[in-house]
């Protein structure tokens, strides 16, 4: 399996060590999803000095739970041994929903959130050899009716264009009355 940002390296048995440790990371704020599936794991690599590199990028640039994601990372690669390393937080490219892969949207739907629908980046898919040189427009589009979590019923409304945490709104489905957390596309 690859990340969707680096491919691990396959003849630095350390690296590989590592994406498999940092793999389980989870996020502090849905800890249904790991920090790479949602796209916030960039990379792993060996700085010039063979300090074990962890690169991560913020969902959005006031994300509050990042010191919590680099402690995190900090306690999976002393467990399993895994030092020196650092960490860098890089704001550049910026994240993107179309990070998160297949298996994240599938998990955040089962555990009660809404995906992001559609795709921030035109032709971008998670096979793309190099997301990074995509281009990502915003533009102003109509606002995609996100399906609950719970029936599937796209017939939802907004509540709050803000729900448990910034990166997401309150929704809720018209036919079976419940308010969901919509994972907000950008």
């Amino acid at each position: 399996m690859t990340s969707t940002l680096a491919t691990r390296s396959s003849t630095d048995p350390t690296l590989a060590r590592a994406w498999t440790v940092l793999e389980s990371v989870p996020d502090p704020e849905i800890p249904v999803v790991s920090i790479r599936e949602l796209g916030i794991l960039r990379d792993v690599r060996r700085a010039a000095d063979g300090t074990l590199e962890v690169v991560i990028t913020p969902t959005y640039s006031g994300c509050p739970a990042m010191s919590q994601i680099a402690e995190d990372i900090g306690h999976a690669l002393n467990a399993a041994q895994l030092t020196p390393h650092r960490i860098e937080t890089v704001l550049a490219p910026a994240w993107t929903t179309d990070w998160i892969d297949a298996n994240a949207r599938e998990k955040l739907r089962a555990y009660g959130i809404a995906p992001p629908t559609g795709r921030c980046a035109e032709g971008n898919s998670s096979g793309n050899a190099n997301p990074q040189q995509t281009v990502i427009r915003f533009v102003p589009r109509a606002p995609a009716t996100p399906a609950c979590p719970r029936c599937g019923s796209t017939h939802t409304e907004r509540l709050a264009q803000f729900g448990s945490t910034a990166c997401k709104a309150l929704y809720r489905c018209i036919d079976c009355r419940e308010p969901f957390d919509y994972f907000k596309p950008y």
